[in-house]
């Protein structure tokens, strides 16, 4: 299998769990406090060596004690840091706050994400040329994922785009998007919907759209809902997701993201993909932390296993 090249954030998560979010303004007690390696590109790269991928990381840490731990970690999970490097300066942070029912609010603060730029992408040629994909999101500057899309057209890698936090891009850059993966509130910003749902009824209208700004293929992340494709061969279908109790949904979507893309690599058809990363995304969700909660192959095996059985 050719490895999975990732390219993007790399945080520590500082995770307080309380009853509810606050709202403006308000001060409410929390009951737990955590510290977990995060980022949605290393999330990504850990959700897919966890499941038996090679593994490359393209991204940047800061010279603190958060980027030494955050590099020691990528690699005790497999990953590949050749393409880490330290930089003066912070590591990028999330604050994240935890409901009781496992919703979570989200504050990103850059740090040396901050200094990633298509020299960075440039210097990391050969490990990209490696790739048979490349993930990203939007952690990174936005114009260094855009070179990151043209140098992935031009050595003809399939590119597979993770639109969060989600922000307004413009059309064209998505032409060299294979797989676009947006979650709910990211496809309405996208299409300027904000305030606006994807229900039953318009899930293909809003997929069609997305399509319509270039991307090969669409895949809606719908939480508990399930999953949408919306591929370039026209096939249009929901996944249903899996139930199970959430405690944590942080990094839910990076699960998803890095399974689907060890599925096609192992050859499986885009439903096939779907199907098994919406099963790696459902374990996560049962699980705290972040990268802390990808599941390994065995695992996720064994959750197919379980329920066969309870369904006779």
């Amino acid at each position: 299998m050719k490895p999975i090249v990732v390219v993007g954030s790399i945080n520590l998560d500082l995770v307080a769990v309380a009853p509810r979010i606050p709202r403006p303004g308000e001060t409410i007690a929390g009951s737990t406090f955590q510290t977990f390696p995060g980022g949605k590109g290393a999330n990504q790269a850990v959700a897919a060596a966890r499941l038996g991928a090679p593994v490359s990381m393209i991204g940047k840490v800061g010279d603190d004690d958060f980027g030494l731990r955050l590099k020691a970690h990528l690699q005790d999970c497999g990953v590949n840091i050749s393409g880490v490097s330290r930089v003066s300066g912070p590591s990028g942070i999330a604050l994240i706050t935890i409901d009781h029912h496992g919703g979570n609010a989200i504050t990103v603060v850059a740090g040396a994400n901050g200094e990633m730029t298509p020299a960075d992408v440039d210097a990391n040629l050969a490990v990209i040329r490696s790739a048979g994909i490349l993930l990203t999101q939007l952690e990174i500057p936005l114009q260094t994922i855009i070179y990151l899309s043209e140098v992935a057209h031009r050595e003809r890698i399939p590119l597979m785009l993770d639109p969060a936090p989600a922000q307004p891009l413009p059309s064209a850059r998505f032409k060299n998007v294979d797989w676009l993966t947006p979650n709910e509130a990211e496809a309405c910003s996208l299409l300027d919907d904000a305030g606006q749902q994807i229900s039953q009824s318009n899930m293909r209208s809003v997929a069609d759209r997305l399509l319509q700004l270039g991307s090969r293929n669409v895949i809606l992340k719908l939480g508990d809902r399930g999953c949408y494709l919306a591929l370039e061969d026209g096939t249009r279908e929901l996944i249903p997701a899996h139930a199970v109790r959430a405690v944590d949904t942080t990094a839910a979507g990076d699960a998803f993201n890095g399974a689907f893309a060890v599925g096609l690599l192992q050859g499986k058809s885009a439903f096939e993909s779907a199907t098994f990363a919406a099963a790696v995304a459902a374990i996560s969700v049962t699980r705290s932390g972040a990268q802390a909660s990808m599941p390994t192959a065995a695992e996720v095996e064994e959750f197919f296993s379980e329920k066969l059985a309870r369904n006779g």
